[in-house]
């Protein structure tokens, strides 16, 4: 089993049963990706790890409606040795001063075959585990095959940012949007673009 880190901001367990939460994938949720050939990848370095501008308004929305944010992330460069571990952390930090995410979740393994690497439930399964998270009552936001894949394992809705990206779903997601703030619509039911 490879390398899995967590990074929790919460102090508490919730008060009185189980929490809801928004797990939200990192690179094209979150930031802005780099796109090369119609495909996604993580931003370099620090400099061009560029958050939406919507993301801060959409996470205080999901905060104020009473769900745990959990941010849930393939890094594979770093196992592959192409990318720096601090580098990520650093990323991450400079996320966690800018939001009010309650837990990272990052799976550093080169690929698939990990319970933790998504489309595998894992990081999702932990998190609830530990922040005693209803994953039926939660959601997985993404803008990916695996994010939908992911959440579908492990019993949430899924939320579909479509970016436009050259790969086709493999799971229908419960609804297609195209930024964060639409996502936050279809989770507090204002107005969403259900899936057909």
């Amino acid at each position: 089993m490879g390398e899995h880190g967590v990074t929790d901001q919460r102090r508490q367990a919730p008060p009185n049963g189980r929490a809801r939460a928004v797990f939200l994938d990192r690179d094209g949720v979150i930031n802005r990706p780099i796109v090369r050939d119609g495909k996604p990848y993580p931003p370099g370095s620090v400099e061009e790890f560029e958050i939406y501008p919507e993301v801060a308004d959409a996470c205080a929305a999901m905060k104020r409606a009473g769900y745990l944010l959990v941010v849930v992330t393939n890094q594979p460069d770093v196992g592959r040795g192409s990318q720096s571990l601090a580098i990520v952390e650093d990323m991450h930090a400079k996320m966690c001063q800018n939001l009010p995410i309650d837990r990272v979740e990052v799976c550093y393994d080169p690929g698939e075959g990990s319970a933790f690497f998504k489309p595998a439930p894992g990081m999702l399964l932990r998190s609830a585990g530990e922040l005693s998270i209803d994953l039926n009552a939660s959601f997985m936001v993404g803008d990916r095959w695996r994010d939908v894949d992911c959440g579908t394992a492990a019993g949430c809705q899924t939320i579909f940012i479509d970016r436009g990206y050259n790969e086709r779903l493999r799971c229908q997601p419960h609804y297609t949007v195209f930024n964060l703030l639409e996502a936050v619509q279809a989770i507090l039911g204002n107005g969403s673009r259900k899936a057909q």
